[in-house]
């Protein structure tokens, strides 16, 4: 294992490194960044959100002042001195567990009756990319939210991590047109300090200096919404934990104040952002004719003004922390329109399996629904999860790193700020993606286990009668994994 590891390009080591510190440096990097659970993947996780109401502070989401913690950071992290133990000081230093020994401290937790009738397992050594452990590991099941890796490995593969997506107002038809193209955190709010979302206000503020430059102080405002196409609704129907699919909208159609969890939504996000904008324009001196219509831009519009999002590794990582079930879908359609795909459901579950084949990822048997995993048609193996952490963390892959980065860690941020209690083992060294439905709990994510290896694991279980028990056994499962040596 020592050569192996030897053998082994130092941009590898630094990718597994920082996964591996990574929960190591949870603790710290996760204090100053303790964020409320983030929206529920179905509403019926009550417990969670009787805690979260109580609690003060602006949650799970990005905000300005207290970002997610991202790349730049744990690397920064990871070049102090002494930060990084390696396996280059001897043979023994990270050895690697076994199949009996991980048998020997998982099966008996799978034995857990709150578990349902069916459950999965698979735990990877990301140093030798071999699966040590795995019960159930190739059979789809419902995921509910985790399978968010599969969509935010998709659009990270198909558009790079650098990619933002535009908002844009151009000229023609007669007046102005809104152009939505997919950004769900475009935001009418006050948006300042770094790393902010893409804001409604400053495409106002530029719209209405481009009109007033050309001397035109009146104008109809139309907005287009064609980059979508299919239904809007997602198959649940009316929900508060997903907004009308739409690629135009402002702050995730919340009609409330909120920024994190289930809230009442817009029926009609789209045309509400544009008679947000219209008032904006007003506000800033320009005369909008009439109410906003629905109106195409035409095949060359002339731009006034265009806002962009943060970086997809940006939205893919507060997608992972908050399980944001608006952005998930967004990231699906993205993929769509890359692939020259229709952006609607049924495209985007086509271009979302298709570039995860592109990947190399084990698809035999799943079925991709949606974006989010609010659909019961989504099915997935745990073989599949596990493997798109494994290929994150491939250095030929390092579009592919706010995979890593962006995943909770246990009992400090996102959807498992409020698990693993004070003396749980995993707290602060757990980072896993969660996945809730009535009858479905999921738990896929990463942990750095007594020795210092790095694993990656997938446990799923379906048809569960007791969501809590259920939820428990999957976190016992991921602190054992913590605290075993498993030789």
């Amino acid at each position: 294992m020592h050569d192996r590891w030897q053998r082994t390009p130092p941009q590898q080591r630094g990718t597994w490194r920082l996964v591996a510190v990574s929960g190591a440096v949870g603790l710290a990097v996760a204090a100053g960044s303790v964020f409320a659970a983030g929206p529920w993947d179905t509403g019926q996780r009550t417990a969670e959100r009787a805690r979260a109401a109580g609690e003060p502070g602006p949650g799970g989401e990005r905000h300005p002042g207290n970002p997610v913690p991202s790349a730049a950071p744990v690397l920064a992290a990871l070049g102090a001195p002494g930060a990084v133990p390696s396996p280059d000081s001897g043979e023994d230093a990270v050895p690697p567990p076994t199949g009996g020994g991980l048998a020997d401290a998982l099966e008996p937790l799978l034995d857990d009756p709150a578990l349902g009738d069916e459950r999965a397992a698979s735990v990877v050594d990301v140093t030798t990319g071999q699966q040590v452990f795995g019960t159930g590991a190739k059979g789809a099941v419902v995921p509910a939210s985790t399978i968010k890796l599969a969509t935010g490995a998709a659009a990270l593969s198909a558009l790079g991590p650098d990619h933002r997506i535009k908002t844009t107002v151009v000229q023609g038809g007669g007046g102005i047109v809104l152009v939505g193209g997919g950004d769900p955190t475009l935001t009418a709010r006050a948006a300042k300090g770094d790393g902010r979302p893409a804001s409604l206000g400053r495409l106002a503020d530029d719209t209405a200096r481009a009109l007033k430059k050309s001397g035109t102080a009146s104008v109809r405002l139309g907005y287009d919404t064609s980059l979508y196409s299919g239904p809007g609704l997602h198959p649940i129907g009316p929900n508060e934990n997903i907004s009308p699919v739409t690629p135009l909208m402002a702050d995730e159609g919340r009609l409330d104040d909120s920024d994190h969890g289930p809230a009442a939504r817009s029926e009609d996000p789209a045309a509400d952002a544009a008679g947000t904008f219209a008032s904006m324009l007003r506000d800033r001196g320009v005369e909008v004719t009439g109410d906003p219509r629905p109106r195409t831009a035409g095949k060359h519009p002339r731009a006034l003004a265009t806002v962009r999002s943060q970086p997809l590794s940006a939205l893919v990582e507060r997608m992972l922390t908050n399980s944001d079930n608006d952005i998930a879908e967004a990231l699906a359609r993205q993929t769509a329109v890359a692939a020259g795909e229709p952006a609607s459901f049924d495209g985007a579950a086509k271009a979302v399996t298709a570039r995860l084949k592109k990947l190399r990822l084990p698809v035999s048997g799943a079925r991709i629904a949606d974006g989010s995993g609010l659909d019961r048609d989504d099915h997935v193996s745990a073989a599949l999860l596990a493997r798109v952490l494994v290929r994150a963390s491939d250095i030929g892959h390092p579009e592919l790193r706010p995979l890593l980065t962006g995943l909770p860690v246990a009992g400090f941020s996102g959807t498992l700020r409020t698990r693993y209690g004070a003396d749980t083992v995993g707290r602060g060294v757990v980072r896993a993606k969660t996945g809730t439905l009535t009858g479905v709990n999921t738990l896929a994510g990463s942990v750095v286990d007594a020795d210092g290896r790095l694993l990656v694991f997938a446990f799923m279980t379906n048809g569960t009668t007791d969501p809590t028990g259920a939820q428990h056994a999957l976190d016992t499962m991921a602190s054992a994994l913590a605290n075993c040596g498993c030789r």
